[in-house]
């Protein structure tokens, strides 16, 4: 099939408040190992990120704007073909704090519970917020999330990157989610 590069613009969608996620994935799925996905977003789209490193993908992220970030995603077997900003730098400053806490390590036997109340939020910020939540937990801890409904787009992700789930549907139409780290 040859070298292909798959660029998708997602800042229409987000301008709208509408979730690019589904897009975005259907895009990657179409992914040969010589293909590069070129993303273009509104911000920086962080908990994406974690999403595809879990997924095999390297990236290199640019700035080009205030509002317009670009993501250049290759297979993890490509990665030096992004230069020398890889994946290991592009890390979060947060993250790599926590995984420098020795007090994180201290008690591996006792998992935690992260709480986010994402209702009132627009799209795609509860998905962004509860990935990148799972992605600062250790195995074992639980991530639960109160959304405005049932986040169908996030627990469509959640099934790939095999995270167990409950949902329970509160009276007021708000859904409280709980997501097990594996």
């Amino acid at each position: 099939m040859g070298k292909r590069t798959i660029e998708l613009d997602v800042r229409p969608y987000l301008r709208k408040k509408l979730e690019p996620f589904k897009l975005i994935m259907d895009a990657v799925k179409s992914l040969g190992p010589e293909d590069t996905f070129v993303l273009h977003a509104t911000f920086k789209p962080t908990p994406l990120l974690g999403v595809m490193k879990a997924k095999g993908f390297a990236y290199k992220t640019e700035k080009l704007a205030k509002d317009h970030w670009v993501v250049t995603f290759v297979p993890k077997e490509r990665e030096k073909e992004l230069g020398e900003m890889g994946a290991a730098e592009e890390r979060l400053p947060s993250l790599q704090k926590a995984k420098a806490d020795p007090s994180r390590d201290e008690t591996p036997d006792s998992p935690r519970t992260i709480e986010l109340d994402n209702r009132g939020l627009e799209p795609p910020q509860p998905m962004m917020r509860t990935l990148n939540a799972l992605e600062k937990c250790r195995k074992g801890d639980r991530v639960v999330i109160h959304n405005d409904r049932v986040p169908v787009f996030l627990l469509e992700e959640l099934d790939s990157l095999g995270y167990p789930y409950e949902i329970e549907e509160l009276p007021d139409g708000s859904a409280r989610v709980t997501i097990q780290k594996r």
